[in-house]
């Protein structure tokens, strides 16, 4: 009976222990930080020690400040372009959060790309797929460029125009949503293949990044339904990329699509494809052979964003802490949680996870987290479409974006235009435009009053 009673108690301990360690108050678990303000999205992991912060400050450098055309006598940071979209990684992620859609005025783009691809037609093509995901636009490769260093014409200028279209709630309340049209003007290397694809995407938010890469593949798998088998209209799936490091396929976390496997190689991706810079993951920058200057102009030698430089950006990427929820009493932000679950918003939007074990990085292990993500795939439906695939993903399949930090935007970048491109200006807009596997959670929202969308709203912005 005493042993009975022993072990009783333990059970207890552990989950005292446990549910004390589950806080939603603190989305990143012990990594979350409380700093408010325009700072917000750019503080270190409140759990790491003092000696990784110093790594932490050196990697914040190297994404912070601006690289420089080669030759210079700062090596470490020259060889930027021939062609690129910034000189810097917060040249997009603005103080570490979310771009922007081009407007009227804009020089450039600055945090909006546009990737390009064509078709796979030949069985040389198809082949690639499995290591490619994509096959890039023959002129122009695999991301437009709308900037280039002196003596190498940019590739083009990236316009966004828009339509405007109703939606209208059960009380009578319109709603405008703007349709987005992409335009490439001023294109300096000829014609794009008639059959070329292009997506915008703006830059998503760095917070909590790590976390996400420490979730277990076992974990994101589990609410995997790709068939759809519980017959719940909701069928998402993991995107399968290729893992450079492994050279094999993995599960894809990042990227609006799930197109990349890890932080590094989806910041060694950034590097060339933003910048023209080479590294050990990309031998070569976006120069196609119809490019002749970007051929010739000088470049920074072959791994032009060392692997020190790499190590340092990922551990920077790897560590910016998710900060602490608000408001979490509030009447209003708690009717609107649970509206949110009446919603079935939290099919794709999965509240909560436990991160793994990683010996080599503590500060990110075994942590309660609250991402509100499945980090898969989903069918958003025709309206939200760019048509074009990306490894397993279709053209209307994107992953589910992480909601937390979302509250911050307005304070940190001056705004909440959300979604891939930057349509929706605001949380409502965004909500509306969902369709596909998440229509019925959009008519459920346009059933609600204007008491409960504001008290969903309310909680959306606690995140």
């Amino acid at each position: 009976m005493k042993k009975f009673t022993h072990n009783c108690a333990l059970i207890t301990l552990l989950s005292i222990s446990f549910f004390a360690s589950a806080n939603p108050a603190k989305p990143g678990g012990g990594t979350t930080t409380s700093k408010q303000g325009h700072n917000a999205f750019s503080m270190p992991a409140s759990n790491l020690d003092m000696l990784k912060r110093m790594d932490f400050s050196v990697g914040n450098s190297f994404f912070r400040n601006p690289w420089v055309i080669a030759p210079a006598t700062t090596d470490a940071r020259d060889g930027l372009g021939p062609l690129f979209n910034t000189n810097a990684c917060q040249g997009c992620h603005i103080k570490d959060g979310r771009g922007k859609p081009r407007e009227e005025g804009d020089s450039n783009a600055v945090s909006m790309l546009v990737r390009l691809s064509i078709p796979a037609t030949t069985p040389e093509q198809k082949a690639t797929l499995v290591q490619q995901g994509v096959i890039p636009e023959p002129v122009y490769g695999g991301q437009l460029q709308d900037m280039s260093i002196p003596g190498v014409a940019p590739e083009g200028q990236i316009n966004i125009s828009y339509t405007e279209q109703l939606v209208t709630f059960a009380d009578g309340t319109e709603v405008s949503l703007r349709q987005p049209k992409l335009t490439i003007e001023k294109l300096n290397y000829g014609p794009m293949h008639p059959d070329v694809m292009m997506s915008a995407r703006v830059a998503p938010v760095m917070i909590g990044l790590g976390l996400l890469e420490t979730i277990s593949e076992a974990d994101l798998l589990a609410h995997a339904d790709p068939e759809d088998s519980n017959k719940d209209g909701i069928s998402g799936k993991a995107n399968r990329v290729w893992n450079t490091a492994e050279n094999k396929s993995t599960i894809g976390r990042f990227g609006w699509k799930a197109g990349q496997p890890t932080l590094m190689q989806q910041n060694a991706g950034a590097f060339a494809g933003d910048m023209g810079l080479t590294s050990s993951f990309n031998l070569a920058d976006d120069c196609t052979p119809a490019q002749k200057e970007c051929l010739a102009a000088p470049h920074g030698g072959k791994h032009e964003a060392s692997e020190k430089v790499l190590k340092f950006v990922e551990f920077y990427t790897q560590h910016l802490a998710v900060p602490a929820r608000r408001n979490m009493k509030d009447p209003q932000v708690q009717q609107g949680q649970a509206l949110f679950q009446q919603a079935q918003c939290q099919s794709c939007h999965v509240a909560s996870y436990t991160t793994a074990k990683r010996d080599a990085l503590p500060a990110l292990s075994e942590q309660v987290i609250y991402p509100y993500s499945d980090l898969l795939l989903h069918d958003m439906g025709p309206g939200l479409a760019d048509n074009r695939p990306e490894f397993l993903a279709n053209g209307q399949e994107w992953r589910t974006p992480p909601l937390w930090g979302l509250g911050y935007l307005q304070e940190v970048n001056g705004h909440t235009f959300l979604l891939h491109d930057g349509r929706a200006r605001n949380i409502m807009e965004a909500i509306l435009w969902h369709g596909g596997e998440a229509e019925s959670a959009k008519q459920a929202v346009l059933q609600f009053d204007k008491a409960e969308r504001d008290a969903l709203i309310r909680f959306l912005e606690s995140l």
